[in-house]
């Protein structure tokens, strides 16, 4: 019985430990929600598609902007379409498109 709750309390402490590891560096990346290089809310449908492509380009390799397109069932020009209209989140979530 003791062996089960030393290991409890090891598991707690572990727990706090990280956690408090953990919140500085989460807090280090700021409240900005956007990336800094991003068109505006009022960006043209080009501009957007030229961030989109470069951004998913750099982040995630070669073939991403195919793979988004394939996984979210949308081309990324109208993906930039939605974006210069001001639907950020239309089709995400669920909401027939992608995931």
């Amino acid at each position: 019985m003791t062996n089960i709750n030393v290991g409890r309390w090891l598991l707690v402490a572990l727990a706090i430990v990280g956690l408090t590891l953990v919140a500085p560096v989460v807090r280090a990346h700021g409240t900005e929600t956007t990336a800094a290089d991003a068109p505006k809310d009022n960006g043209t449908a080009a501009e957007w598609a030229v961030w989109m492509e470069g951004h998913m380009t750099d982040h995630m390799g070669p073939g991403a902007v195919e793979w988004m397109e394939w996984h979210m069932d949308v081309t990324i020009d109208e993906m930039a379409q939605n974006m210069a209209d001001g639907d950020h989140g239309g089709g995400m979530y669920g909401q027939g498109r992608g995931c």
